[in-house]
């Protein structure tokens, strides 16, 4: 009678966890509409306007800069 019992719990925390991973239950509002965004619209003329502001580098971006010196080193003879 016990193993049958240790076996009903061990069956049912199973199928819970599963059902929690699988993302089972819950609400099901199939036919509710989606909300629309209440972002706002980007403004092509805007943006580009906004690119021009920015002001050129007057050297360029190097990333690997900290991990090699800045200058190559000089060879002696």
């Amino acid at each position: 009678m016990r193993i049958l019992v240790i076996a009903a719990a061990v069956l049912a925390l199973t199928a819970a966890s599963a059902q929690a991973q699988m993302g089972g239950g819950g609400r099901r509002g199939g036919n509710e509409a989606p909300k629309a965004d209440n972002k706002p619209k980007v403004d092509e003329k805007a943006y580009k306007a906004a690119l021009e502001r920015i002001p050129e580098p007057k050297e360029k971006y190097d990333p690997w800069s900290g991990a090699r010196p800045s200058e190559p080193a000089k060879k002696s003879k």
